[in-house]
């Protein structure tokens, strides 16, 4: 390879190191404000599966930090261990959540409708898609574990988006109140499978 040939490969490689710490601030900044109003939302409305959202969102939040350290200094090192604290916070979440939605379902508890969340999770299903396709193409590019997995879990913050989305917006249409704690146990089984894959040995 030539010197000018490798002079562009390092600047091409920065350039989408770049791009991914932008698409992690994003991220960081969407999901910060988010965080605010899901969790008011949540504590207005009493519903469980909101507040595991937010949860959620908090631990989109470190997973984005975590990329954001990795792709600053790219190693092996770094990846791995962003990869396993990734994956102990979603096992913490799926362990929270799985507790608070069997409470909930055994004392037959109503959520409230909750306006604000409605409107907040149907925005963010289609940020996280749009973010997480971003993601997915320029980790793909650099070659990265951590960013690839990263958008993984942005396209599953999408779609958990969805399902939450789903489940508040039968418990206020149709008074089905169980819809908001089963819609929370299906980030139970995402946490669950993202936190395994995170900690299984390579």
């Amino acid at each position: 390879m030539s010197l000018d040939g490798a002079v562009d490969q390092v600047r091409d490689r920065s350039a989408l190191v770049t791009r991914g710490l932008r698409l992690e601030y994003a991220t960081l900044g969407w999901n910060v404000v988010g965080c605010v109003i899901v969790l008011v939302a949540a504590y207005t409305a009493r519903s469980v599966a909101l507040a595991g959202f937010g949860i959620d969102s908090v631990i989109e939040i470190f997973a984005s930090v975590v990329v954001v350290w990795q792709l600053k200094a790219i190693n092996e090192d770094r990846e791995r261990l962003a990869e396993r604290l990734i994956g102990i916070a979603f096992l913490l979440l799926a362990i929270y959540l799985t507790i608070q939605s069997a409470i909930v379902l055994i004392t037959r508890f109503h959520a409230q409708t909750s306006v604000p969340g409605i409107i907040w999770l149907a925005l963010t299903f289609t940020a996280m898609l749009l973010l997480a396709y971003g993601k997915g193409r320029t980790g793909q590019a650099l070659g990265n574990p951590v960013l690839l997995k990263e958008s993984r879990v942005t396209v599953v913050d999408g779609i958990l988006a969805g399902s939450v989305l789903i489940g508040i917006a039968l418990n206020a249409l149709a008074g089905w109140w169980w819809a908001d704690p089963l819609a929370a146990l299906v980030i139970v089984v995402y946490g669950l499978r993202e936190g395994y894959g995170a900690l299984r040995p390579a």
